[in-house]
Formats: C-alpha cells, structure tokens, sequence
C-alpha cells in the first residue's frame, strides 16, 4: 500500500499528516519544537511542488509520501490516470491512496504559510502556522484515520480522497 497526501504546497498540512501517519509525532497536540521538528514542515520551497517526498514506512510497512500540487486541479486526476494506465498496461504496482490534507488548513496556517515561505517573513509566519498547526491537528488525526480505514476497505486500485467533510472552519483565530 502506498499511500501519498496532498496539500498546496506540501510542506504544512500533508507533512503533519504524514508525521501523524509514521507516529513521528504524539497522539496528543504536537508542541512547537515537534511540529518544526517535522522533516519537511515549513521547510519546501516552491520549485518542491510537484515532487513526490519519501517520508517513511508506517508500522504495516506501508510507505507514505506526500506532495505539493500547487494551483492546479489536475495533478491527482493526472496521477491517478497515470497510475490506472500503467495498470492496463501491465505494470503491477500497489494499492495507492491520495488523500487531501488541504480541507484541515485553518486561516491562520494560510497565513502563516503566505508570511513564512512566499514572504520570508518568518517572525510572523512561523507562530501563526504552529497556532494553525496546533488548532487543526484533531482534524489531521481525523484525516489519517479516514485514509487508513478507506485503505482497508477499498479495492479500487487508486483511491482519490478530497476530505471535503473535515474542512475546518476559515476563520482567522
């Protein structure tokens, strides 16, 4: 099972789903020091988007990555055409599960990921993505329990999770 979470730029949402994921970080509410101890959080830059990150094997030896798709709508449909193209084609592969961390991205991370890694304005970025971090991570939690237990139950050979049912409330706070 491969399983690959997105988010605009990959480096905030989908990299604490994929540290929850790899019980690289606590149960309970992440401090600072662990959420920026996070490989990749709030450490890509934008050239980063479209590359698909290795972030570990999780305790079923299932690997997870995650990737930054940026503006656009069509890379997922894009890979999981890909995917479903080299199946026909003959080329086995894994079950793969792409799931959208963007719904849990509260405003304040938005915000702080504009300041921080547009802006490099990191005195006012960096405390407003560990609040949204911290305010948002049931959610997380929520996501990468759904994912696993989609993962479980699907026997489509790529799934496609938008997670529209955890989109988090927008405002600043």
């Amino acid at each position: 099972m491969i399983y690959i979470y997105n988010c605009y730029g990959g480096t905030h949402s989908s990299a604490l789903a994929a540290a929850y994921h790899l019980k690289k970080i606590p149960e309970s509410t992440p401090t600072k020091e662990e959420i920026l101890g996070i490989d990749t959080f709030n450490k890509l830059k934008t050239k980063d988007m479209g590359r698909i990150i290795f972030h570990g094997k999780d305790n079923e030896e299932n690997l997870v990555y995650t990737i930054g798709r940026g503006r656009s709508k069509a890379l997922v449909p894009a890979m999981k055409n890909l995917l479903l193209l080299l199946q026909e084609n003959g080329e086995k592969h894994e079950q793969v599960i792409l799931s959208n961390a963007s719904p849990t991205v509260p405003l304040s991370m938005t915000f702080g990921g504009l300041f921080s890694r547009r802006l490099h304005i990191d005195f006012i970025g960096v405390p407003l993505l560990i609040k949204g971090a911290k305010k948002t991570y049931p959610n997380i939690k929520k996501l990468v329990e759904k994912t696993k237990e989609v993962a479980k139950s699907s026997t489509n050979d790529v799934e496609v999770l938008d997670n529209k049912e955890l989109e988090v409330n927008k405002k600043l706070g």
